[in-house]
């Protein structure tokens, strides 16, 4: 009897587990299946905010708040001239990004993401932050490719990056077209460890592709 019972509480937890699973894998599918549809910064914060509420629900997985994260960092970028508005916007992905590298501090996907939100932040001065978080962003690329030489977004931000200097100091970024090229080749030999981990960069390597010819 004793025996019977314990299987039967061990099946509950079980199910319950997959259960959960299943409600949190409909709810981030749903939630991705909104970005290609979000045009402005009110349909990128209300896309945000509903990654926000699974990461309430869901406090052990860092895919909530990368998604959280990535949305803020798009509205900064979309943020025309209120500086102080792309800041704030920056400040609370970073709160989002500092949960994840707590949650996942071996995941490269995690640098990724931040090399993207310290360019944001560059962005807003380039002037001013140039020295400071251009070095930062070099140091989370660092960090994500020692974590997974293979990632095709650590390789796209270290070539964003790279083409940016050598632009600032004069020089064409045309030298970069074959390492653009060759990125986009090998672009889709990266498999993702799961459906709902990220996939986003190819568009931007193509279109960095294109206008080299």
């Amino acid at each position: 009897m004793k025996k019977f019972i314990l299987s039967i509480a061990i099946l509950s937890v079980t199910l319950a587990g997959m259960s959960q699973s299943k409600e949190f894998t409909t709810a981030m599918s749903e939630g991705l299946a909104q970005f290609g549809k979000c045009k402005s910064i009110e349909d990128f914060q209300s896309l945000g905010n509903r990654f926000s509420l699974i990461a309430d629900a869901e406090k052990t997985e860092w895919l909530p708040f990368y998604y959280h994260a990535h949305c803020y960092i798009i509205m900064s970028f979309m943020e025309s001239a209120d500086v102080a508005k792309k800041d704030s916007y920056l400040d609370i992905a970073e709160k989002s990004i500092s949960k994840m590298i707590e949650l996942a501090p071996k995941e490269a996907e995690v640098y990724v993401l931040q090399s993207l939100m310290y360019s944001a932040r560059l962005v807003v001065n380039p002037m001013e932050r140039g020295q400071e978080y251009g070095g930062l962003i070099m140091q989370s690329i660092g960090i994500a490719q020692g974590l997974d030489s293979t990632n095709p977004r650590a390789k796209f931000m270290k070539l964003k990056s790279d083409m940016g200097t050598a632009e600032f100091f004069g020089k064409s970024s045309k030298d970069f077209c074959p390492l653009a090229s060759e990125i986009l080749a090998g672009w889709d030999n990266y498999k993702v460890k799961s459906p709902l981990c990220p996939s986003w960069g190819k568009n931007q390597v193509a279109a960095i592709v294109a206008g080299c010819k």
